[in-house]
């Protein structure tokens, strides 16, 4: 059976994608901060008959233990990742000051979790697996793009700097990642457009103004790229940045 670990399978983007790949037949390792939360608020959206296929692991990537806890509770499991999906993030940190400046601790943690902890948790799984074979960072059009003024009522109290110039570090990173792990590993990502669920009615017709589709992706919507760049009709792709965002960063 096909093995993948999922980072940050609580959230929107993560969980779509965990029971994607239970339905299809995936061994499926995912993390969460809270492991009771996740199987108490969760459990029930997933097929039963593919729960015995679901690990869920307690993990907090913010603290300095969090990838040897991780390492020893796929030890415990005895199962070898295949494929990973970077998806961890941590709201905590997206927290703009009065003045709107970013703390450095915030700005030092954002950066953080979306290139440094990814980077060396790769790495350190490598060294003890060598399973692995195709790697997907899910990203954003903001690590491409800079936001539009336009589309906020309070630019910048709304907009964390920090989130996009992150978010462009990850993007660079998989590509370095991909010249070093290759031919043996694929190393690709997902820049998603804005999702519906997280703002408001207004924030949305603002949004699909500035959008050629006219719309924002709805929480299915992130399945269909994953699935493509984890499969072998992608098998020549590697340190790519696949943008699914209906048109928004061409004009």
């Amino acid at each position: 059976m096909r093995s993948i670990l999922i980072t940050g399978g609580s959230g929107k983007v993560g969980f779509q994608l965990v029971n994607h790949f239970l339905d299809n037949d995936f061994l499926v390792i995912t993390t969460s901060r809270n492991r009771k939360k996740f199987l108490t608020d969760k459990v029930h959206l997933i097929n039963e008959d593919r729960l015995k296929f679901l690990h869920v692991l307690e993990v907090d990537f913010t603290k300095k233990d969090a990838i040897p806890t991780l390492l020893n509770a796929l030890k415990q499991v005895k199962i070898s990742i295949e494929h990973i999906i970077h998806n961890a993030r941590s709201l905590d940190y997206i927290k703009i000051e009065d003045d709107y400046s970013i703390s450095e601790e915030n700005f030092a943690g954002e950066f953080h979790m979306d290139v440094i902890f990814p980077y060396k948790l790769t790495l350190e799984i490598l060294k003890v697996d060598r399973a692995l074979k195709n790697i997907i960072f899910i990203s954003s059009i903001y690590g491409v793009v800079a936001p539009s003024p336009s589309l906020y009522e309070d630019f910048q109290s709304s907009s964390p700097i920090h989130y996009g110039v992150s978010k462009a570090a990850q993007i660079h990173l998989v590509k370095e990642l991909a010249v070093r792990l290759g031919p043996e590993i694929r190393v690709n990502c997902i820049s998603f457009g804005g999702i519906k669920g997280r703002t408001n009615k207004d924030f949305e017709e603002r949004y699909k103004a500035l959008n050629p589709m006219n719309n924002m992706l709805k929480e299915e919507d992130v399945k269909g790229p994953v699935e493509f760049l984890i499969s072998d009709k992608a098998k020549d792709m590697t340190g790519q940045n696949l943008i699914v965002d209906g048109g928004w960063t061409i004009w």
